[in-house]
């Protein structure tokens, strides 16, 4: 399967090259292409960097440009423009960081070009924990654990957890003390500041409940793979 690929555009070579890498831990198979700074190295912009990120992260898929400031969003646009075919990208209004992490994760689920835009741009509500559910049904999966790896739900632990959740039909919820997130939202989860020794509370309803948690619980014994 070939996914969508990420553009990280920024005046900052250094800057694009570390969004880069943190959208690559969060999802491995991915293609993500930094195009920061001006040929020289000085801060800026530069047209020919992004044409030449673009027609790398599109390995068939599409490809989603993030930008970091204004200048940096027109080279973006007239570098999709530019294109042969400009439907195969889009450049999204998106925080660079977050939206890059929360595309990458929906990339690596499989998402569509337009899925992971939305991904980035939804992004900007800052991984927002969800309200208290009600109280639990009788069909409810619920288990509690101790997280043991040592970065706790943090990053790609994070990441991880939300990308097992692809293609199951279930609504699933992360608790710790009194927050709560949607477990497949990275920057929810991530939210929830969970840390080594937390106990936190998995809650899922729908067809496929149980093989959820079941997921979540399988990678917690793995210490997420650490």
């Amino acid at each position: 399967m070939m996914n969508v690929g990420l553009v990280i555009v920024s005046h900052s070579t250094r800057l694009a090259e570390g969004v880069a890498e943190l959208a690559r831990q969060m999802a491995p198979e991915v293609r993500v292409v930094p195009a920061g700074g001006l040929p020289d190295g000085n801060i800026g912009t530069d047209f020919e960097k992004v044409s030449a990120a673009l027609s790398d992260a599109n390995t068939g898929a599409g490809a989603v440009v993030l930008y970091d400031l204004g200048s940096a969003q027109m080279i973006a646009e007239l570098a999709v423009e530019s294109l042969g075919d400009p439907s195969t990208a889009l450049v999204v209004d998106a925080p660079l960081v977050e939206g890059a992490v929360a595309a990458a994760v929906a990339a690596q689920g499989g998402g569509d070009m337009r899925g992971v835009a939305a991904a980035a741009e939804a992004a900007a509500a800052g991984g927002e924990l969800v309200e208290p559910g009600e109280p639990t049904a009788a069909d409810e999966v619920r288990e509690e654990l101790e997280l043991a790896n040592e970065v706790g739900l943090h990053a790609r632990p994070a990441a991880l957890l939300a990308r097992s959740l692809n293609g199951l039909q279930a609504n699933v919820t992360i608790s710790l003390g009194d927050k709560e997130a949607d477990g497949a939202s990275v920057l929810g989860v991530m939210g929830l500041g969970a840390r080594k020794g937390d106990r936190i509370v998995l809650r899922a309803n729908g067809p496929d409940a149980r093989q959820a948690v079941e997921r979540i619980l399988d990678l917690a014994k793995r210490n997420f793979d650490e």
